[in-house]
């Protein structure tokens, strides 16, 4: 399963995005590292479902909207010097490593400091708080290349030495896969030589790889609250920012299920269906003018922009049956997988089950009912029977 951990400063709203996308029980309060151990959860991408194509609804959708499972992580609050071990940056760098992407949750209203301290709406400059999280995660992982530097060293001394290959090995061992660190080093210039290498080779190499293996989306959090200079000025930024209320998604959820209200997250709007007193009604109107402004909460947004555009993957159903498109229990559509974008029949074969990958014979495109082959390039939405011996 796709994973996304949600980093930022204190009391920039992470726990409060985590509890809106997972419905999950956690402390959310205002006071720093409310969050210690990281909390993890099931959210979900939101997609379109193709049973809309047909005449039939499946039983996995709302009316055609389809929502995949997806881990989002809540690690403790980033203060300056965490790669230093300052706050819990140990634990939180530690944690945040094993995921997929980043959520950076800033602090859009400028209502606290660099620290996470509450400070007047509009004092700080959230701007500031943006490359924070990048360069904690980088700097550390330059400290982790600088203390495993001494074996490379060491290696160097043997005749068949290869400086890529013990590079590679450093690196692996952090998460980043072979292909990842080959094209880092494509990216950046280094000294052939092991023993010329000095802290701005550690950290050029640190950045490269933190770009590849770990991309980051700018959750602008607040929005209802901020400033309007201070939001132009994240919107502005030259990398993706979405604007976002998770305070106002978790209100939505927690009222939908109540029964008061009726709304999908991802919708840009709601409706009130039951008793709401008078001030509550006034903030959910205040809400819905906030929404209509920026195309919902930023929530869902921010999740699905994550998951298809950053990490460019997409959606697609494997079914046993490609007429009726149900599986052997004619359920129609009953799974949903995330891959990444130019996925094969085999690939999904493999995410499926490995017995379904290792024992695959064809793939039949069940919205044309014609085989595909092995290399055929997978499309967002594709509905696809795999036909393997493990059946």
């Amino acid at each position: 399963m796709l994973s996304l951990a949600l980093a930022g400063k204190p009391n920039a709203g992470k726990s409060t995005f985590f509890a809106a996308a997972t419905m999950a029980e956690v402390d959310v309060a205002n006071y720093p590292f409310t969050t210690i151990d990281p909390n993890r959860g099931v959210s979900h991408v939101r997609t379109t479902c193709p049973c809309l194509d047909r005449e039939q609804r499946c039983d996995n959708c709302r009316d055609g909207k389809r929502y995949v499972p997806i881990e989002l992580v809540d690690v403790a609050g980033l203060v300056p010097g965490a790669h230093e071990g300052r706050g819990l940056g140990n634990q939180f760098l530690d944690a945040v490593t094993d995921a997929d992407a980043v959520l950076e949750i800033v602090d859009a209203s400028g209502g606290t400091d660099a620290e996470g301290e509450p400070v007047e709406t509009g004092s700080h400059d959230p701007v500031g708080d943006v490359d924070f999280v990048e360069e904690e995660l980088e700097l550390w992982l330059a400290d982790i290349i600088e203390r495993n530097w001494e074996t490379v060293e060491r290696r160097s001394r043997s005749p068949d030495f290869d400086l890529e290959a013990s590079i590679t090995d450093v690196l692996t061992g952090f998460g980043a896969t072979e292909a990842e660190v080959a094209a880092c080093l494509r990216d950046v210039a280094y000294p052939d030589t092991a023993t010329d290498w000095t802290r701005p080779d550690f950290e050029a190499l640190a950045t490269a790889v933190r770009a590849r293996t770990l991309p980051s989306l700018v959750v602008a959090n607040k929005v209802d609250a901020a400033p309007a200079e201070l939001l132009d000025a994240l919107l502005a930024l030259e990398k993706p920012v979405v604007p976002a209320t998770a305070q106002g998604e978790l209100a939505l959820r927690r009222g939908a299920d109540r029964g008061v209200i009726t709304y999908d997250p991802g919708d840009d709007s709601f409706e009130i269906v039951g008793d709401v007193p008078a001030d509550q009604r006034g903030r959910l109107e205040a809400l819905q003018e906030t929404m209509t402004t920026y195309g919902g909460t930023g929530v869902q947004t921010a999740v699905n922009t994550a998951v298809y555009d950053l990490l460019d993957h997409i959606t697609v159903y494997p079914v046993q049956d490609a007429g009726a498109w149900t599986d052997g229990h004619g359920e129609m559509l009953p799974d949903a997988h995330l891959l990444p974008r130019g996925s094969t029949p085999v690939d999904l074969a493999y995410a499926v089950h490995s017995d379904i990958g290792d024992g695959y014979l064809h793939a039949v495109d069940a919205r044309q009912n014609r085989q595909i082959g092995d290399d055929y390039v997978l499309e967002d939405g594709a509905v696809v029977k795999i036909v393997s011996t493990a059946q």
